[in-house]
């Protein structure tokens, strides 16, 4: 029987010590297309074993946020702090054996955050149910990655745990247009400059898929992992928000050390409860949220309750959002504020609505 992880593990060797650049991007792409397949490989040969039990959470509230970090970092008492749950808090490991499911309510927005259990280094291999943690993070907006503050050396052990499991955090999805044929071959076109993915690179990964005929369109400048991650297109993108706890338990040396090493979005004290505000505001606005206010044909504008979207959404995703048959029956709005270009503009489904706008939906 093959041994994946043997040949995974040599291989990913080798990429350690090589650095990336134009000479070396086509053996860089082909050895990474390998990597992919053997692990594709090795998924479905355990997955023949049975599908093992997942933490499945039911989403509510505007967004979903996963509390992600190793055992014993203060999640649990980070979620007890800013929503409504009751997780058991503990000082010693794995004291979160489910997921708890808390309530943010801030600024009108009502945002679900998940403590799911610690992970530990191996965990996309399944180390300490680490596959199932993991996975859970697909139903969600939002990471956090909680650090403590005394071990810093996790962060980088949590990147990359994630990546294993096909999140993709703080990227945007590339601009990668892959359409097959029957013949003609590989024909490469693109919009922007890619110096590090050229064509023989392009043809080379493909191959390995056994891709021989396709034209692809690449409007993103992106590199052989990226490109990889496109032909596989089972990948998900989201952000994130780093939070190094526990900042009571170093001297002002060490933190300032870290704040310069591993560049946090916040530092905080969940057992002193220290900086909170800013977290929730830092969720508020990573999460892009914006406020939208209602307003009924020829009656005043609901300004207490705002309805939550998320930036550069449409007047069509809000029909979505408030009823089913509301795009159906839509026949014009009328918008005030930001995005508009006078007081009560008439506008249509495709307009781009901004925070604190006013919208007046008109139907058939």
């Amino acid at each position: 029987m093959v041994d994946y992880n043997e040949r995974i593990a040599e291989m990913e060797k080798e990429l350690s010590t090589m650095q990336y650049n134009k000479r070396t991007q086509h053996h860089y792409g082909l050895v990474r297309a390998k990597i992919a397949q053997l692990k594709e490989k090795q998924e479905k040969r355990s997955k023949g074993g049975g599908k093992s039990d997942g933490y499945e959470v039911k989403r509510s509230g505007d967004a979903t946020v996963i509390l992600l970090g190793f055992p014993s970092t203060g999640k649990s008492t980070l979620l007890n702090a800013l929503t409504d749950a009751q997780s058991e808090v503990g000082s010693y490991s794995f004291t979160t054996l489910t997921v708890v499911p808390g309530m943010l309510k801030y600024k009108h927005a009502r945002i679900q955050i998940l403590d799911v259990p610690g992970i530990v280094k191996g965990a996309a291999s399944g180390k300490g149910r680490g596959k199932e943690v993991l996975a859970s993070m697909r139903s969600a907006d939002m990471a956090f990655i909680v650090v403590d503050a005394t071990r810093p050396d996790d962060l980088p052990v949590i990147r990359r745990e994630v990546y294993e499991t096909r999140i993709r955090l703080d990227q945007r999805s590339p601009d990668v247009r892959i359409r097959k044929k029957a013949k003609d071959g590989i024909r490469v076109g693109r919009t922007v400059a890619t110096p590090l993915l050229d064509n023989k690179t392009v043809t080379t990964i493909l191959k390995e898929f056994r891709i021989n005929n396709a034209d692809i369109t690449i409007r993103s400048p992106i590199d052989a992992d990226q490109f990889i991650d496109c032909i596989e297109g089972n990948r998900k993108y989201m952000h994130s928000i780093v939070i190094l706890n526990k900042i009571d338990l170093v001297d002002e040396k060490t933190l300032a050390k870290l704040k310069r090493e591993i560049k946090p979005d916040i530092c905080i004290s969940a057992k002193n409860e220290k900086n909170f505000e800013g977290i929730k505001e830092l969720i508020f606005d990573r999460l892009e949220m914006i406020r939208i206010y209602l307003k009924e044909p020829r009656k005043d504008a609901d300004t207490k309750v705002p309805l939550i979207m998320f930036r550069n959404c449409t007047t069509r995703d809000v029909c979505r959002k408030l009823h089913r048959d509301f795009e159906k029956k839509f026949k014009f709005s009328r918008v005030w504020g930001p995005s508009a270009k006078f007081p009560g503009q008439r506008l249509m489904l495709n307009h781009k609505l901004k925070d604190t706008d006013i919208l007046e939906l008109h139907m058939i």
